[in-house]
């Protein structure tokens, strides 16, 4: 038996409901057809973004450099565009040596470490599932818990189509 071929462009100007009423060969053949289109997209943004930080990465890094920042926003022009270069900071602190560091905040200087760092309080969702009932009691006004977004996967059972 021939697999259903439809595509994504098939469905371009249908209403969703419209697209629920297709069959699961259809709809697997859409989700495969989407995830092939995704995956080039990718490689091209990928080819395009290498190429732009071969042609101004260089350019960018100098003008960072005469700011005296290795990290930020510059902008330059060329050829009658500004071109804005951003290179994000992204700073990660070690737990540990954040915990060390607290503490002789609060032990040593006698200080409350809670003026210069933040503590986030997280209840691992397995541990809290094998917990006591009466712990869980206690905690359970302090949980929320919400949904992300639904997403579905069309298959042909093993050994069918």
């Amino acid at each position: 038996m021939n697999a259903p071929i439809i595509l994504t462009e098939h469905i371009r100007d249908m209403d969703v409901a419209d697209i629920a009423l297709v069959s699961a060969p259809e709809l697997a053949c859409l989700l495969d057809d989407l995830a092939m289109q995704k995956a080039a997209l990718r490689r091209i943004e990928d080819k395009l973004d290498a190429a732009l930080d071969r042609r101004y990465g260089p350019r960018a890094a100098q003008r960072r450099a005469e700011a005296g920042k290795d990290a930020g926003t510059v902008r330059f022009e060329d050829n009658g565009f500004i071109v804005i270069a951003d290179l994000p900071k992204r700073v990660t602190w070690d737990q540990d040596k954040l915990r060390h560091a607290s503490e002789i905040i609060r032990t040593g200087w006698g200080d409350d470490p809670a003026d210069y760092v933040k503590t986030k309080l997280e209840v691992s969702e397995a541990a809290f599932a094998n917990w006591p009932r009466p712990l869980r009691e206690l905690f359970m006004p302090a949980r929320t818990v919400k949904t992300g977004k639904a997403s579905y996967r069309v298959e042909p059972l093993k050994g069918g189509l």
